[in-house]
């Protein structure tokens, strides 16, 4: 039986005969025949998706997004008109900007002062410079001496740093060998070292190692001394801070000491343990004058213990206490003596150990990488400016002055 035919009227309605045994879908001129009632949701289901209420979940549309002009992205936008006369400008404002900040930057870096005293082998420490080429000479002390001149006054704050060339910390191997949780304190890594440590865990005779791993036993461990020598002929010890130079939150978070009280001391605490292969002293006596400074807290540990990320570095030794003597405007300009207790070896890896002494203003050290940068993105912005100016001197608008 044909259908009779379907007004305009009629072209949105579906009809279900009242036997069920016929769905009409008036939209394509369609008849769906179904066997029983139960097919008759073909129809239902066919309405509801034109009308957008299909429900989510279910069939081949529950993936679509709602229909919002954030997810359909209906929202309204803007959209430049690039040309020369906004384009152009801003390339030479950028330019000038970047001029601007590159000069400032470069006169306060020059403002900046640091001196460098290479002390490997310079002064009386060649002798010691031979004598730690041999590992069974590690224990040996040595001490020795450099002369070196300040040509002006460090005004102000001034920071000392020990400084280390073609030493490679940031080596993953050699980061990796270490055990933090042996250096928060816990009792069970202390005489249980991480496999990481190895082959600096256990000593030859099996006895744990603490602190282990490769970063803690290539501690720098010189001891440096600077005496400021006026024109009077005396001798002036320069005073240094040698506390609170590590993070915050390595001193308080990262590194912690074994539990101890007034019955149980520190030295007790590492009991069963032993120092590293090259260290002078266990971990517990690290420091003479400052009982507090010991164990896994101590700051130079802390320091030594944060890789750099260079084989050229340098790290805080101390900083200049300015309330004494004739320290109080700074660093006066003189001649100085450089005392070193000369300990850590730097022929196995050629490499080189200076002292740096410098100011620090609010740019930081002196480094002169950000103003060169910036000197030289302004001078590449004012180039690619010109470039542009003179295509569309050329060229002109729209390309009118293009031979064709």
């Amino acid at each position: 039986m044909l259908l009779p035919h379907i007004t305009a009227e009629s072209r949105n309605e579906e009809r279900l005969s009242s036997d069920g045994k016929e769905c009409v879908d008036c939209r394509g001129g369609l008849t769906v025949r179904a066997k029983d009632r139960e097919n008759s949701s073909l129809c239902k289901s066919s309405r509801e998706s034109e009308m957008g209420k299909k429900q989510a979940g279910t069939g081949p549309l529950s993936r679509r997004p709602d229909n919002s002009a954030f997810k359909q992205q209906r929202l309204p936008a803007w959209s430049p008109s690039l040309t020369a006369q906004t384009v152009l400008p801003t390339f030479y404002i950028l330019s000038l900007v970047c001029l601007f900040l590159g000069i400032w930057l470069f006169i306060t870096v020059e403002n900046t002062y640091e001196l460098k005293v290479d002390y490997t082998n310079a002064g009386t420490c060649e002798r010691c410079f031979d004598l730690r080429k041999h590992v069974i000479a590690s224990k040996t002390a040595c001490t020795c001496t450099v002369s070196f001149q300040v040509p002006k006054l460090f005004q102000g704050d001034v920071f000392f740093y020990y400084g280390l060339r073609n030493f490679h910390q940031n080596l993953r191997r050699y980061m990796d060998s270490r055990d933090d949780a042996q250096m928060v304190g816990r009792k069970n890594n202390l005489k249980a070292p991480s496999s990481y440590c190895a082959p600096f865990d256990f000593d030859a005779n099996k006895v744990p190692i603490a602190p282990c791993g490769a970063v803690a036993n290539s501690v720098f461990n010189d001891s440096l001394t600077v005496v400021y020598n006026p024109a009077d002929g005396s001798e002036i010890q320069v005073p240094l801070y040698r506390k609170g130079i590590a993070w915050y939150t390595d001193k308080n978070v990262k590194f912690r000491n074994p539990p101890t009280n007034d019955t149980f001391t520190l030295q007790q605490a590492f009991e069963g343990t032993t120092r590293p292969l090259y260290w002078q002293r266990p971990v517990y006596e690290l420091d003479d004058t400052n009982s507090n400074n010991n164990g896994f807290i101590n700051d130079d540990l802390i320091v030594w213990m944060r890789e750099a990320a260079f084989p050229n570095f340098k790290k805080l030794y101390g900083v200049l206490n300015r309330a004494q003597g004739p320290f109080t405007e700074g660093l006066p300009p003189g001649n100085y003596t450089l005392s070193i207790n000369y300990n850590f070896p730097v022929e196995p890896f050629r490499g080189r150990k200076e002292l740096v002494i410098s100011m620090v203003t609010w740019f930081g050290g002196q480094n002169y990488f950000l103003p060169i940068a910036y000197l030289v993105t302004s001078g590449l912005i004012l180039v690619a400016a010109v470039v542009l100016t003179m295509v569309y001197v050329k060229v002109g608008k729209n390309g009118k002055n293009m031979e064709e």
